[in-house]
């Protein structure tokens, strides 16, 4: 499907274009299986099929919105609360997908941008906005033919795993979840003390409205919405980010 969006024309090295981001995205496919595989013992012990899941992974792409989908399904909230949530934590997609949008060519027709929004995660935004010069599409494309296919493989065998192995070892790997989590936010924090206030902020938080009387008694979606939208925008008013230049 991807291939069809590549053009070939004399002189213009597209093929090797795609074949480089390709390359560039096998890191990407080996770190998402990894990830994904977790995911996929969680939706197992959630009751979704390897099918379910799979088809969940192939159209999110996102592991901080389909972990919250998990948690939506397993509180059954209502579905207004899941779209809302989502939202929020897929948002930032939105501010990449903007950013690619200043570095491709200003001819680039709308139907192969927005087959690069769909496809943008946080590693493939990382390699495409540092692709030297005028991003072509097809860069994208090939880290997306990498990428994707490794997050849906690890969710497939996390499913699997899930199925076959003991029950004490399917809780035990479920663990990888939170370590997961550390290893994502931990590097960023050590360069950034903004960041490190941010994140004991929204620790200490979550863990009050999860004990506290009456914020208790909402919803896991309700208080997620809640801290987020509170916790992340009186953080931008005070302490707002210098835009950058990627051109």
């Amino acid at each position: 499907m991807l291939y069809s969006f590549i053009e070939y024309k004399e002189g213009n090295p597209l093929k090797s274009i795609y074949r480089r981001g390709i390359k560039d995205g096998l890191p990407i496919f080996m770190g998402y299986v990894a990830v994904s595989f977790t995911f996929g013992i969680q939706a197992r012990l959630q009751g979704l099929t390897v099918f379910q899941s799979g088809i969940l992974s192939w159209t999110n792409v996102t592991s901080a919105g389909q972990f919250a989908g998990l948690t939506s399904i397993a509180t059954q909230a209502a579905l207004w609360e899941v779209i809302i949530t989502q939202f929020i934590i897929n948002s930032r997609y939105m501010l990449m997908s903007s950013a690619l949008s200043q570095k491709i060519p200003v001819w680039t027709p709308f139907q192969k941008r927005a087959l690069m929004a769909a496809g943008v995660t946080d590693e493939v935004f990382a390699l495409s906005i540092a692709y030297p010069g005028e991003l072509n599409p097809v860069y994208t494309y090939g880290l997306m033919t990498a990428a994707i296919p490794g997050w849906v493989l690890g969710t497939v065998l996390g499913v699997v795993s899930g199925s076959l192995l003991p029950v004490r070892a399917v809780s035990a790997l479920s663990i990888a979840l939170y370590g997961m989590l550390i290893a994502v936010i931990v590097p960023p924090s050590k360069k950034q003390n903004l960041l490190k206030g941010i994140i004991a902020i929204s620790m200490i938080s979550s863990f009050l409205f999860s004990v506290l009387p009456v914020v208790k008694e909402i919803s896991s979606g309700i208080r997620l919405i809640f801290l987020t939208l509170v916790i992340t925008g009186i953080a931008a008013l005070l302490f707002p980010i210098k835009e950058e230049n990627y051109e």
